[in-house]
């Protein structure tokens, strides 16, 4: 009983092309939001989070969204260029 499984279709660069931008653009479209929770957080507008510690939690939502706006998006560009569709 030899199962001979066929090999995968080769990929469409088109396709995993688009795939690939809108990931890209999912994570800066997140860090986005995340940097607007963080300034809201900052201007202690949630009743569950005031004072200093409003501050301090703003200000590292601030600093995670910066990173997945900016950074993230440039690794996963160096991935993909690494990376070509198979």
């Amino acid at each position: 009983m030899t199962d001979i499984i066929p090999p995968p279709p080769p990929a469409d660069p088109d396709k995993v092309a688009r795939q690939r931008h809108f990931a890209i653009g999912l994570f800066r479209l997140s860090g986005a939001f995340i940097v607007m929770f963080g300034f809201l957080a900052i201007m202690q507008r949630f009743s569950w989070v005031q004072g200093d510690r409003a501050k301090a939690f703003g200000a590292i939502m601030v600093v995670t969204g910066l990173v997945q706006f900016i950074v993230v998006p440039r690794l996963l560009l160096a991935l993909f260029r690494q990376r070509p569709p198979q």
